[in-house]
Protein backbone atom coordinates (compact mmCIF):
# COMPACT_ATOMS: atom_id res chain seq x y z
CA UNK A 1 0.00 0.00 0.00
CA UNK A 2 1.36 3.37 -1.08
CA UNK A 3 0.47 6.78 0.36
CA UNK A 4 1.00 9.61 -2.11
CA UNK A 5 0.23 13.29 -2.63
CA UNK A 6 0.87 12.96 -6.35
CA UNK A 7 -1.41 14.51 -8.92
CA UNK A 8 -3.68 11.94 -10.61
CA UNK A 9 -1.76 11.82 -13.90
CA UNK A 10 1.62 11.10 -12.27
CA UNK A 11 0.02 8.52 -9.97
CA UNK A 12 -1.66 6.78 -12.91
CA UNK A 13 1.56 6.60 -14.97
CA UNK A 14 3.82 5.56 -12.08
CA UNK A 15 1.43 2.89 -10.83
CA UNK A 16 0.81 1.47 -14.31
CA UNK A 17 4.54 1.27 -15.06
CA UNK A 18 5.33 -0.34 -11.71
CA UNK A 19 2.56 -2.93 -12.07
CA UNK A 20 3.83 -3.78 -15.54
CA UNK A 21 7.38 -4.18 -14.23
CA UNK A 22 6.26 -6.20 -11.17
CA UNK A 23 2.98 -7.98 -11.95
CA UNK A 24 3.56 -10.29 -8.98
CA UNK A 25 2.97 -7.41 -6.53
CA UNK A 26 -0.53 -6.09 -5.88
CA UNK A 27 -0.03 -2.35 -5.39
CA UNK A 28 -2.70 0.05 -4.14
CA UNK A 29 -2.27 3.84 -3.96
CA UNK A 30 -4.07 6.08 -1.46
CA UNK A 31 -3.96 9.68 -2.70
CA UNK A 32 -4.50 12.74 -0.50
CA UNK A 33 -2.95 16.19 -0.15
CA UNK A 34 0.40 16.40 1.61
CA UNK A 35 -0.85 17.68 4.97
CA UNK A 36 -3.60 15.12 5.57
CA UNK A 37 -1.58 12.16 4.28
CA UNK A 38 1.41 13.09 6.45
CA UNK A 39 -0.82 13.42 9.50
CA UNK A 40 -2.41 10.07 8.69
CA UNK A 41 0.95 8.28 8.41
CA UNK A 42 2.08 9.76 11.74
CA UNK A 43 -1.21 8.88 13.45
CA UNK A 44 -0.89 5.27 12.23
CA UNK A 45 2.76 4.77 13.18
CA UNK A 46 1.89 2.43 16.06
CA UNK A 47 -0.07 0.29 13.59
CA UNK A 48 1.02 1.20 10.04
CA UNK A 49 -1.54 0.71 7.28
CA UNK A 50 0.83 1.48 4.39
CA UNK A 51 4.32 0.53 3.31
CA UNK A 52 5.69 3.48 1.34
CA UNK A 53 5.00 7.19 1.14
CA UNK A 54 5.99 9.01 -2.06
CA UNK A 55 5.57 12.30 -3.93
CA UNK A 56 5.48 14.36 -0.75
CA UNK A 57 7.78 17.29 -0.08
CA UNK A 58 10.90 17.42 2.06
CA UNK A 59 9.13 19.46 4.76
CA UNK A 60 6.62 16.64 5.27
CA UNK A 61 9.32 13.97 4.95
CA UNK A 62 11.29 15.63 7.74
CA UNK A 63 8.12 15.71 9.87
CA UNK A 64 7.70 11.97 9.29
CA UNK A 65 11.35 11.33 10.13
CA UNK A 66 11.17 13.39 13.35
CA UNK A 67 7.95 11.60 14.36
CA UNK A 68 9.59 8.18 13.93
CA UNK A 69 7.26 7.21 11.09
CA UNK A 70 10.07 6.40 8.60
CA UNK A 71 12.88 3.90 8.68
CA UNK A 72 16.12 4.20 6.69
CA UNK A 73 16.37 2.47 3.34
CA UNK A 74 18.79 3.12 0.48
CA UNK A 75 17.29 2.09 -2.87
CA UNK A 76 19.50 -0.29 -4.82
CA UNK A 77 21.23 0.78 -8.02
CA UNK A 78 20.08 4.39 -7.94
CA UNK A 79 21.90 7.07 -9.94
CA UNK A 80 20.21 10.10 -8.40
CA UNK A 81 22.27 13.15 -7.54
CA UNK A 82 23.63 13.32 -3.97
CA UNK A 83 21.69 16.56 -3.41
CA UNK A 84 18.50 14.47 -3.42
CA UNK A 85 19.68 12.03 -0.73
CA UNK A 86 18.69 12.60 2.91
CA UNK A 87 21.86 12.44 5.01
CA UNK A 88 20.62 9.69 7.33
CA UNK A 89 18.98 7.63 4.59
CA UNK A 90 15.39 8.01 5.82
CA UNK A 91 14.17 9.28 2.45
CA UNK A 92 15.33 10.17 -1.05
CA UNK A 93 14.12 12.86 -3.43
CA UNK A 94 12.88 11.89 -6.88
CA UNK A 95 12.42 15.45 -8.16
CA UNK A 96 12.64 19.11 -7.23
CA UNK A 97 9.67 21.36 -7.71
CA UNK A 98 9.68 25.11 -8.05
CA UNK A 99 6.70 27.29 -7.30
CA UNK A 100 5.56 29.82 -9.87
CA UNK A 101 2.62 31.85 -11.15
CA UNK A 102 0.08 30.63 -13.69
CA UNK A 103 -1.28 33.61 -15.62
CA UNK A 104 -4.36 33.71 -17.84
CA UNK A 105 -3.13 36.39 -20.26
CA UNK A 106 -6.48 36.60 -22.07
CA UNK A 107 -8.30 37.61 -18.88
CA UNK A 108 -5.39 39.82 -17.88
CA UNK A 109 -5.78 41.83 -21.09
CA UNK A 110 -9.58 41.94 -20.80
CA UNK A 111 -9.29 43.49 -17.34
CA UNK A 112 -6.39 45.71 -18.50
CA UNK A 113 -4.11 44.52 -15.72
CA UNK A 114 -0.29 44.58 -15.83
CA UNK A 115 1.64 41.31 -16.26
CA UNK A 116 3.26 40.33 -12.94
CA UNK A 117 6.96 39.56 -13.24
CA UNK A 118 7.94 39.27 -9.59
CA UNK A 119 6.37 37.88 -6.42
CA UNK A 120 6.29 41.38 -4.93
CA UNK A 121 3.90 42.44 -7.73
CA UNK A 122 1.22 40.20 -6.24
CA UNK A 123 0.49 42.55 -3.34
CA UNK A 124 -0.48 45.43 -5.64
CA UNK A 125 -4.11 46.50 -5.09
CA UNK A 126 -4.92 46.04 -8.82
CA UNK A 127 -4.90 42.26 -8.27
CA UNK A 128 -7.53 42.29 -5.52
CA UNK A 129 -9.70 39.17 -5.83
CA UNK A 130 -7.66 37.80 -8.74
CA UNK A 131 -5.30 35.31 -7.04
CA UNK A 132 -5.80 31.73 -5.88
CA UNK A 133 -3.42 29.55 -3.85
CA UNK A 134 -3.63 26.42 -1.72
CA UNK A 135 -4.04 26.87 2.04
CA UNK A 136 -0.87 26.43 4.07
CA UNK A 137 -2.74 24.07 6.39
CA UNK A 138 -4.04 21.79 3.66
CA UNK A 139 -1.35 21.57 1.00
CA UNK A 140 2.41 21.21 0.78
CA UNK A 141 2.37 23.62 -2.16
CA UNK A 142 0.59 26.30 -0.15
CA UNK A 143 2.88 25.71 2.81
CA UNK A 144 5.98 25.96 0.64
CA UNK A 145 4.95 29.19 -1.09
CA UNK A 146 3.60 30.97 1.97
CA UNK A 147 6.41 29.92 4.32
CA UNK A 148 8.96 31.05 1.73
CA UNK A 149 7.17 34.40 1.46
CA UNK A 150 7.44 34.63 5.24
CA UNK A 151 11.14 33.75 5.13
CA UNK A 152 11.81 36.40 2.49
CA UNK A 153 9.40 39.20 3.41
CA UNK A 154 7.73 38.47 6.78
CA UNK A 155 4.10 38.33 7.92
CA UNK A 156 3.28 41.82 6.65
CA UNK A 157 3.78 40.68 3.05
CA UNK A 158 1.51 37.66 3.56
CA UNK A 159 -1.15 39.92 5.08
CA UNK A 160 -0.96 42.19 2.03
CA UNK A 161 -1.15 39.17 -0.29
CA UNK A 162 -4.19 37.94 1.65
CA UNK A 163 -6.04 41.12 0.66
CA UNK A 164 -5.82 39.99 -2.99
CA UNK A 165 -6.76 36.32 -2.54
CA UNK A 166 -9.96 35.13 -4.20
CA UNK A 167 -9.82 31.62 -2.73
CA UNK A 168 -7.63 29.29 -0.66
CA UNK A 169 -7.76 25.72 -1.99
CA UNK A 170 -7.11 22.31 -0.45
CA UNK A 171 -5.08 21.09 -3.46
CA UNK A 172 -1.77 22.47 -4.69
CA UNK A 173 -2.69 22.09 -8.36
CA UNK A 174 -6.17 23.62 -8.08
CA UNK A 175 -4.96 27.20 -8.55
CA UNK A 176 -3.35 26.29 -11.89
CA UNK A 177 -6.51 24.53 -13.04
CA UNK A 178 -8.62 27.54 -12.08
CA UNK A 179 -6.43 29.76 -14.26
CA UNK A 180 -6.74 27.30 -17.13
CA UNK A 181 -10.50 27.23 -16.70
CA UNK A 182 -10.78 31.01 -16.63
CA UNK A 183 -11.98 31.19 -13.01
CA UNK A 184 -9.11 33.43 -11.90
CA UNK A 185 -6.32 35.38 -13.56
CA UNK A 186 -3.40 34.37 -11.32
CA UNK A 187 -2.82 30.99 -9.69
CA UNK A 188 0.13 30.27 -7.42
CA UNK A 189 1.07 26.63 -7.86
CA UNK A 190 3.90 24.23 -8.70
CA UNK A 191 5.74 23.97 -12.00
CA UNK A 192 4.27 20.78 -13.48
CA UNK A 193 0.67 21.72 -12.63
CA UNK A 194 1.20 25.05 -14.37
CA UNK A 195 2.97 23.48 -17.35
CA UNK A 196 0.00 21.14 -17.86
CA UNK A 197 -2.23 24.20 -18.24
CA UNK A 198 0.29 26.01 -20.45
CA UNK A 199 0.32 23.01 -22.80
CA UNK A 200 -3.45 22.53 -22.77
CA UNK A 201 -4.89 26.05 -22.74
CA UNK A 202 -3.90 28.81 -25.19
CA UNK A 203 -3.06 32.04 -23.37
CA UNK A 204 -1.88 30.49 -20.10
CA UNK A 205 1.71 31.38 -19.26
CA UNK A 206 4.10 30.48 -16.43
CA UNK A 207 5.95 33.28 -14.66
CA UNK A 208 8.84 32.07 -12.51
CA UNK A 209 9.62 35.41 -10.87
CA UNK A 210 12.96 36.66 -9.61
CA UNK A 211 13.34 33.96 -6.99
CA UNK A 212 11.89 30.48 -6.80
CA UNK A 213 10.26 28.94 -3.73
CA UNK A 214 11.06 25.26 -4.03
CA UNK A 215 10.80 21.84 -2.46
CA UNK A 216 12.30 18.43 -3.01
CA UNK A 217 9.67 15.74 -3.35
CA UNK A 218 10.55 12.21 -2.43
CA UNK A 219 9.74 8.85 -0.95
CA UNK A 220 10.55 6.66 2.02
CA UNK A 221 9.76 3.36 3.70
CA UNK A 222 7.25 3.62 6.54
CA UNK A 223 8.53 2.23 9.83
CA UNK A 224 6.93 -1.09 10.74
CA UNK A 225 5.45 -1.45 7.26
CA UNK A 226 3.27 -4.57 6.93
CA UNK A 227 4.88 -5.44 3.57
CA UNK A 228 8.45 -4.09 3.79
CA UNK A 229 9.93 -6.42 1.15
CA UNK A 230 7.44 -5.26 -1.48
CA UNK A 231 7.86 -1.67 -0.33
CA UNK A 232 11.60 -1.90 -0.94
CA UNK A 233 10.98 -3.33 -4.41
CA UNK A 234 8.83 -0.29 -5.18
CA UNK A 235 11.50 2.13 -3.93
CA UNK A 236 14.21 0.30 -5.91
CA UNK A 237 12.10 0.65 -9.05
CA UNK A 238 11.03 4.25 -8.35
CA UNK A 239 14.64 5.48 -8.12
CA UNK A 240 15.91 3.34 -11.00
CA UNK A 241 16.41 4.51 -14.58
CA UNK A 242 12.99 3.05 -15.41
CA UNK A 243 11.27 5.03 -12.66
CA UNK A 244 13.03 8.26 -13.58
CA UNK A 245 11.91 7.87 -17.22
CA UNK A 246 8.28 7.67 -16.13
CA UNK A 247 8.72 10.77 -13.95
CA UNK A 248 10.49 12.77 -16.67
CA UNK A 249 7.47 14.14 -18.59
CA UNK A 250 5.81 15.29 -15.38
CA UNK A 251 8.49 16.94 -13.25
CA UNK A 252 10.28 20.25 -13.31
CA UNK A 253 13.72 19.08 -12.17
CA UNK A 254 14.53 15.36 -12.04
CA UNK A 255 16.77 13.80 -9.38
CA UNK A 256 18.78 12.16 -12.14
CA UNK A 257 20.49 14.35 -14.72
CA UNK A 258 18.61 14.75 -17.98
CA UNK A 259 15.08 14.34 -16.61
CA UNK A 260 12.88 17.43 -16.30
CA UNK A 261 10.99 20.23 -18.05
CA UNK A 262 12.16 23.49 -16.47
CA UNK A 263 14.86 25.71 -17.97
CA UNK A 264 17.29 25.91 -15.05
CA UNK A 265 18.87 29.09 -16.42
CA UNK A 266 15.66 30.93 -15.46
CA UNK A 267 15.43 29.47 -11.96
CA UNK A 268 16.77 31.19 -8.86
CA UNK A 269 16.29 28.61 -6.13
CA UNK A 270 15.59 30.21 -2.76
CA UNK A 271 17.51 28.73 0.17
CA UNK A 272 15.80 29.33 3.48
CA UNK A 273 17.53 31.77 5.78
CA UNK A 274 15.68 30.54 8.86
CA UNK A 275 14.69 27.03 10.03
CA UNK A 276 11.06 26.17 9.37
CA UNK A 277 8.83 24.72 12.07
CA UNK A 278 6.03 23.64 9.75
CA UNK A 279 3.45 22.99 12.46
CA UNK A 280 4.10 26.30 14.16
CA UNK A 281 3.88 28.17 10.86
CA UNK A 282 0.59 26.47 9.98
CA UNK A 283 -0.86 27.34 13.39
CA UNK A 284 0.14 30.98 13.03
CA UNK A 285 -1.09 31.21 9.44
CA UNK A 286 -4.43 29.62 10.34
CA UNK A 287 -4.96 31.98 13.28
CA UNK A 288 -4.43 34.96 10.99
CA UNK A 289 -6.08 33.97 7.71
CA UNK A 290 -8.18 30.81 7.91
CA UNK A 291 -11.91 31.35 8.38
Amino acid sequence: VLYTASNPKIEKDIMAAFRKAHPDITAKAVNMSTGPITERAIAEKANPQADVIWMINNIALEQLKDAGALEPYEPKGTKIDDAFKEEDGFWNGHNATIMAMAINTKLLKEKKLPMPTDWVDLVKPVYKGQITIAAATKSGTGLSILSTMHDVFGWNFIDNLHQNIFQYNSSGSAAARQVGGGETIIGLSYDTAILHQVQAVPGVEMVIGRMSPNVIEGAGLLAGAPNPAQGKVFLDWLFSEAGMKVFAPHVGIGAQAGYGNVDLSKVHMWKRRRPLDANDFKRQWASKFEK
